[in-house]
Formats: C-alpha cells, sequence, structure tokens
C-alpha cells in the first residue's frame, strides 16, 4: 500500500482518502484594474481580491489631475505609501488607503487627494501574492554581496526594488538584460550597466541577489522588492495557463512590432531600453482599443511622472495572442510586463456575463449599467425607427449598425461619451441622439461579458488568403457574427446548426446559402475559427470584428429547432428561463427576431424587435413566452418562428 502525505489528523488523508483536489488559480483571483471616483470620505473598493489573507499591493494613480503615484501593499503596512515617480522613502498617510480586506481595501478621507479627492477620478491596480504570479519581499540591508529568499516559486521576469528609509531611485531588473544590467522606474534614461546591483547575478526559483549598492542593499538600510513572475503557468482549469509574462521587443523602421504572448493581454508597463522614454501603463478598462488608427484612443499613465492620465495612440494594443505597436520609436527596444486578460473562469450563472435593461432617456450623459463588468453593448430605441448600434470595449468609440452595410464609424458625443468604457460596470451614452439617450425615448439594453465558453470578441485585419483567425472562446464557437470594420460589407453568420459551408447574413433576411469562400467548409476549434476568400470577412488589409458565442450549462445555449406549429417548448438547460431570445429562420426569408425578459417574456403579448430593420418594436404578438428549461413558442407564431417544418437557429440567455 503507497504511503500518502498527510496534512495533518482532520485531512482527507488522515481518513484514508486520495490527495486532494488541486487548488485552481484565476487571474481575476489575483489581479484587478478598478476604476472609481473620489468622495473625499471614506469608502470601499470591492474588487473580489483577498488582501487580507493572502497578501499584495495596491498601485492607484489619479487620472483626472497630477499628483503622485500610490503604492502601498501588505509587507509594510496600509497607510505606508511610495511613489513610483519619487526617489523618497516611504511616508505614512493615516486617511489614504486605511486597511486590507478579503475582497480589496479600504479608503479613508485622504486628505492629499491622491487616492481619494473629492470628484476626481482614479485607477488602482492590485496585485495579489500568488506563486508564479507576484510576490513582496522586504529585508535590511548588509552592504554586502547577497541573496535574497522570495516565494515566488519560479524564476522571477522582472524585480523592482525601493528603499523605504530614505530615498533612492527604483531599481529594475528584468530577464531580457544582462544581469549586469538595470533600469530606473522613476526615469526616462536607457538602460545603465553596473555589477552592483544585482551583483552580476540571475535570480533563480528561490533567490535573488543583491550587489553593495545603497538603493539596493546599505546596510540598515530598509527595502521592498515586487517580484513579477514569466510565462510560469499555473493558472486555469489545468493549472498550466501562464498569465503574466515578462519580454522585450523590437521595432521596424516604422514602429511597428508584433508580439506573441499566447493570451490577450488586460495591462501592460512598457519601457524603451536603448534611449530616453517614459515607463507607460496601458489597461483595457481605461481604454486600450485594438488598433483602427480613425478610431483608437489609448489612455495612458506614465509611471515616472505625477502626470493626469492622456489620450494617444501607438503603443501595446491588444490582440488575440499578444499585442502590437503601431507608431513607437523607429527600430528600439522596449522591455515590457503583460497580465492576462480575464476572466478565465466558466460562468456559472447568466446574470454574471449578461445583463439587460429597459430605460427612458435622459438626454443627458449617463451610464447604462448592466449589472458586471461589460465588454460590448445593443441598444435599440423600441420606439423609434432607428437602427441599433453596437459597442466593444476592444473597439473603443467605434460604433457599428447591424440594420446595415456600413463600416465602423466614430461615435459623436451624443451617442457615446469621449471614452466610453471606462467605468466599472456598463458604458456611458452620450445626450440627445435617438439611437442611445433622446429625452423621453425608449430604449431596450443588452450588455455582454466576455467569458470563457460564452462570448467573445476577436479583431483582425484579413489577408486575402484562407486563414485561420485567434481567439480566446476556451471552446469552438457555435455562433460567430464578423462585420468589416474598414468598409461597408454585409454580416456573415456560421451557425454550428447550419454547418461550415452555409452561412446567412445579420443585416439580412434572407436563407441559408452555401458559399466555401466564407468558412471555407472548415469548422471552428476551440482556438481558431477560419475564413475564406470572400472580402465580407478576409479581404487584404480590411480590419473586422468578430462575435463568437457557445453554449454553457445553465448560461447561454446556442442551438436550432424544428418549427411544429403547435406549442413548442425550446430547452435550453435552464432552470429559471430565458431572459434573452434571438431566432433567425434558415430554410426560408425570416427576420432576426429579438426578445427580453426586460420587455416582457410573459404569457400575453411579447414585444419584439428585429436585428435587420429599422422598425419600432412590435407589442401585439404573442410569440414567445415563459419557459422554466428555456423558452416556449405558441401556436400563433406561424411561418415566422414556428411554421411546420421551417428550421430556425436561436441563441438564447438565462
Amino acid at each position: 500500500m503507497p504511503v500518502l502525505e498527510t496534512k495533518g489528523a482532520s485531512s482527507a488523508q488522515g481518513f484514508g482518502l486520495t490527495t486532494p483536489v488541486q487548488q485552481l488559480n484565476y487571474i481575476e483571483d489575483v489581479f484587478s484594474t478598478w476604476l472609481y471616483t473620489g468622495t473625499g470620505a471614506v469608502q470601499t473598493i470591492t474588487n473580489g481580491i483577498d488582501l487580507a489573507g493572502k497578501g499584495g499591493l495596491v498601485w492607484t494613480k489619479v487620472r483626472s489631475v497630477s499628483d503622485s503615484h500610490n503604492l502601498q501593499d501588505t509587507a509594510r503596512g496600509a497607510t505606508l505609501k511610495l511613489s513610483t515617480d519619487l526617489v523618497n522613502g516611504q511616508l505614512t498617510q493615516a486617511n489614504s488607503l486605511t486597511s486590507f480586506s478579503s475582497n480589496g481595501y479600504s479608503l479613508g478621507s485622504d486628505t492629499n487627494a491622491q487616492v481619494n479627492g473629492n470628484t476626481k477620478t482614479y485607477v488602482s491596480w492590485t496585485f495579489r501574492e500568488q506563486p508564479k504570479f507576484f510576490d513582496i519581499v522586504t529585508y535590511t540591508g548588509d552592504g554586502a554581496n547577497r541573496t535574497i529568499t522570495h516565494n515566488l516559486g519560479s524564476v522571477p521576469g522582472c524585480i523592482i526594488v525601493k528603499r523605504t528609509d530614505t530615498s533612492g531611485n527604483w531599481q529594475v531588473y528584468h530577464r531580457s538584460l544582462a544581469n549586469t544590467q538595470y533600469m530606473v522606474l522613476n526615469s526616462t534614461a536607457a538602460v545603465a550597466t553596473g555589477a552592483t546591483r544585482w551583483n552580476s547575478t540571475t535570480p533563480t526559483s528561490t533567490v535573488f541577489s543583491v550587489g553593495t549598492d545603497a538603493t539596493v542593499n546599505a546596510s540598515g538600510g530598509t527595502y521592498v522588492a515586487y517580484i513579477f513572475a514569466h510565462d510560469a503557468g499555473g493558472f486555469g482549469n489545468a493549472g498550466t495557463d501562464n498569465v503574466i509574462s515578462c519580454g522585450s521587443f523590437t521595432t521596424d523602421g516604422s514602429g511597428i512590432a508584433t508580439v506573441t504572448l499566447g493570451y490577450e493581454p488586460q495591462w501592460v508597463l512598457s519601457k524603451k531600453t536603448n534611449g530616453i522614454s517614459d515607463w507607460i501603463i496601458v489597461d483595457s478598462m481605461r481604454g486600450n482599443p485594438t488598433p483602427y488608427p480613425q478610431i483608437a484612443n489609448q489612455q495612458i499613465l506614465r509611471a515616472n511622472t505625477s502626470g493626469a492620465e492622456g489620450a494617444t495612440y501607438g503603443y501595446p494594443q491588444p490582440t488575440a495572442t499578444g499585442f502590437i505597436t503601431t507608431s513607437l520609436d523607429l527600430s528600439s527596444t522596449y522591455i515590457y510586463i503583460a497580465i492576462r486578460r480575464g476572466p478565465m473562469k466558466t460562468p456559472t450563472v447568466g446574470t454574471s456575463v449578461f445583463g439587460l435593461n429597459a430605460r427612458t432617456g435622459t438626454g443627458a450623459n449617463a451610464t447604462v449599467t448592466g449589472g458586471q463588468t461589460d465588454d460590448a453593448v445593443l441598444i435599440k430605441n423600441r420606439g423609434g425607427t432607428d437602427t441599433s448600434v453596437l459597442s466593444t470595449r476592444l473597439t473603443g468609440t467605434g460604433l457599428l449598425y447591424p440594420y446595415g452595410t456600413e463600416a465602423e464609424s466614430a461615435a459623436p458625443p451624443d451617442i457615446l461619451q469621449a471614452n466610453p468604457w471606462d467605468v466599472m460596470n456598463g458604458v456611458k451614452v452620450g445626450t440627445t441622439s435617438s439611437l442611445t439617450n433622446a429625452s423621453a425615448n425608449t430604449f431596450i439594453n443588452y450588455l455582454f461579458r466576455r467569458a470563457p465558453g460564452f462570448f467573445d470578441v476577436v479583431c483582425y485585419t484579413g489577408t486575402g488568403v484562407v486563414r485561420t483567425v485567434n481567439h480566446n472562446l476556451g471552446v469552438a464557437p457555435e455562433l460567430i457574427i464578423v462585420k468589416c470594420r474598414s468598409e461597408p460589407f454585409q454580416w456573415p453568420v456560421y451557425s454550428s446548426s447550419l454547418g461550415a459551408t452555409d452561412f446567412v447574413s445579420l443585416d439580412m433576411s434572407s436563407a441559408t446559402a452555401a458559399n466555401s469562400q466564407i468558412w471555407n467548409n472548415t469548422q471552428p476549434t476551440a482556438n481558431v475559427f477560419t475564413t475564406g476568400v470572400n472580402a465580407v470577412l478576409n479581404g487584404i488589409g480590411r480590419t473586422y470584428v468578430a462575435y463568437l458565442f457557445a453554449t454553457v450549462a445553465g448560461v447561454s445555449k446556442v442551438g436550432s429547432y424544428t418549427g411544429t406549429a403547435a406549442t413548442l417548448t425550446v430547452n435550453c438547460g435552464f432552470t429559471t428561463g430565458a431572459r434573452f431570445v434571438l431566432i433567425k429562420r434558415t430554410d426560408s426569408t425570416g427576420d432576426w427576431y429579438v426578445w427580453d425578459s426586460a420587455r416582457g417574456i410573459t404569457a400575453g403579448n411579447d414585444p419584439y424587435w428585429r436585428l435587420n430593420a429599422l422598425a419600432a418594436e412590435v407589442t401585439t404578438t404573442d410569440w414567445v413566452d415563459t419557459a422554466a428549461s428555456g423558452f416556449e413558442l405558441s401556436n400563433s407564431a406561424g411561418n415566422l418562428a414556428n411554421v411546420v417544418g421551417g428550421t430556425y437557429i436561436f441563441l438564447a440567455i438565462a
């Protein structure tokens, strides 16, 4: 009989059971970008990160005005702050960040307004201590070459050291540099050489080395080290996914570089090594849309300055597998730290990834909320003959119109606000437009969160030849909707129920058509979908966006059914019914009908509207009723949704 490792008399092994199930780790448990507005009074930030039990760092920067960065961590104590733009030692601020909790942290009245000034806007980046992601070490210097023990559980990719008892520069070790080189976080300077920082010694999975320089190891000096992993695995359902990478890239003669990480990043810190430049921070919450120059508008902060947030273009912008740069310094080398986008967990309830509300326009700037952090919004004026509008976090201020073939356009301020996605929940709509927020008009809003197995958004550039497009859905998509952003084209739609030869168009009522140049007769996989050579989804040099959906137990259902002209229950595997239903007839002409619970899926009349039409909603029909397992089609739905022998595809969300 094999000997089992024991963990105590009360453990599972103590009763002769098998080894416990491995604890799974996900990026959303260890990292958060949080946007908030200061109040000047006590407030709580609930970002879901366990700092009290696990330890970590909160890095805060005011966005709307110039003021210093604030770094406060559990190793030194909540009220002790450092600033990456200053050489100062740590200072005590009793009314800034006051305490850490199991799901975030608390802010005081903040008399200096660096973390909680009334009406000022802020971002905080929270890094939780976790092997193969991030670690914090404090130590006292001895003035001699030595090693410092850490608990990262892997070889560090980047180490940032700051003396805390007195002034001193922020010293940066990065794996892309030689172990005799260092950079300074509070400086724009290029890489420097000096053996007294890291003692010319590469760190290991258990220790890093410091030399004799006073910025890292003066006798009696006190220090903190922030340690970042590199491609160490340890995350996801298999425990092998990378969530943080520390690397380098070199731009070409046009300032362009393509970096492959194997995932889409949500946060990137970068710095040029061979010349003067700032330390640039971009993240997807504040605004870092995928490249499309006439629309994209990056919001950047600089770790080495106190400056307010600024809008620019060309720094690392996300792709499905990494990031690209488009207009950095020519033929220059940069180092970076990149963190994976979340969530990584498959959702278990629909309300965590899909929100909807029916509202009345205000005629003034407003935020439309969905109940969760959102990545896409579809808005329709219920009473007007206006097209619906579609916007995503990944495309920034870009707008698409499902009714027609128009190219993406930059949203005017009356439709969406200047940086519409820089809120934790929802999207910011504008003022007087009848498309989104005209006073006294009624609207229905659908808000979607990207999540494994449920929904993903991918932007790509066409090649004009058969190719695959990477995605991060994590499963084979069952519904794919594609739109050319740069030119007017139709909206080709893939459905697993129709197969990879046929397609329908979101902007049309036409029946299914066969065309091998659309999906190249190739079924999508858990990692890629295939495009043919047709310009509607793969014209050379044209830019595209794809929306991918799949079935998640109890959350969403992508499927098909055959009409009966009698009452028909469509079982989606739900327990409390569908809140959203999209149906399209495929064997003959038929519109794209939309029902939802906010406007009413009841035993009486059920309002519907059509994605491919300009018409207002129709409120006088009773075609879709409630069913706990999904939805029910009435015998009066006719050829539009339930004709005998008619075939239909649908998307339902619980």
